[in-house]
């Protein structure tokens, strides 16, 4: 039987104190994984023909668009053609517990890769050798095809009822992640609102009279008329009847107090119906 060097762990006293030190000891050898070499063995051929695919693409549909436009730009346009299905193809691997959302990014691979192969196909035709455009154009089909091979052997199967349950942790996952941002904006809403009303108060506080003008007026009025109508409840009353506009709350409470109030009294009164509305 085989045997490799490893550390363990062991138990060592002394002086009465047990301690845990490492020790290295001959442990069996785990027979190799014959499956996992295969797969890396076919995972390593599928990226050298896909990186295969990618250059002979490119350089024949950059060699056609070479025709209308410089060269840079030519190739830098070539290779999307490969990229965009191969960048579907890894996001249907990235859902493939959830066949549902994997759908997508398979069909929109498929239609990328019909349009890469016919501008292939195109290249060969325009440059007199058509069928040296199909078999490129082949070159890209049997990339897709590999990896789709050993990507589909990498994914687990899964019941109905098991990719159901996924799917819902899934959903939970992503309403806790949705819920963040949410909370993030009700925060700063709820910091903008506290800040106004601490602006508010502070003003109040500041000045018990903001207005004086205004406050000797209704203190004359209510001297000549008990019970008069103050400015603020005009205020209120106005804002109660739906009218938002300042001048026109101006002319409402002066008509109710008989007197025209200064415009900042009316923004002040105006502001704090806004926060406590």
């Amino acid at each position: 039987m085989k045997t490799r060097p490893t550390t363990q762990l062991v138990p060592h006293t002394v002086d009465g104190k047990t301690r845990m030190i490492p020790v290295q000891v001959d442990a069996p050898a785990p027979p190799r994984d014959w499956d996992r070499l295969v797969l890396n063995g076919v995972t390593g051929i599928a990226a050298l023909v896909l990186t295969a695919s990618v250059v002979w693409s490119t350089a024949s549909i950059g060699d056609l668009l070479a025709h209308a436009v410089i060269e840079p730009a030519a190739y830098g346009a070539a290779v999307v053609f490969d990229l965009a299905w191969i960048a579907c193809m890894a996001v249907e691997w990235l859902a493939r517990y959830d066949e549902d959302r994997a759908a997508l990014p398979r069909r929109a691979g498929h239609v990328m890769l019909v349009l890469a192969m016919l501008a292939v196909g195109a290249h060969g035709k325009v440059a007199g050798y058509w069928e040296i455009g199909l078999i490129g154009a082949a070159v890209s089909a049997l990339a897709k095809g590999l990896w789709t091979v050993v990507l589909r052997h990498q994914t687990p199967p899964l019941d109905e009822r098991t990719r159901a349950w996924i799917q819902g942790e899934l959903a939970d996952a992503g309403a806790s992640l949705a819920l963040i941002p949410v909370r993030r904006q009700l925060q700063r809403a709820q910091g903008q609102v506290d800040a106004e009303r601490a602006a508010i108060a502070g003003s109040d506080r500041g000045s018990a009279d903001p207005d004086p003008s205004d406050n000797d007026a209704d203190a004359d009025v209510l001297d000549i008329r008990p019970g008069a109508v103050t400015t603020k409840d005009a205020v209120r009353t106005a804002w109660d009847a739906g009218i938002r506009d300042r001048d026109a709350v101006a002319r409402a409470v002066g008509k109710a107090t008989g007197r025209m109030p200064s415009p900042e009294t009316i923004d002040r009164y105006l502001r704090a119906l806004r926060v406590a509305g």
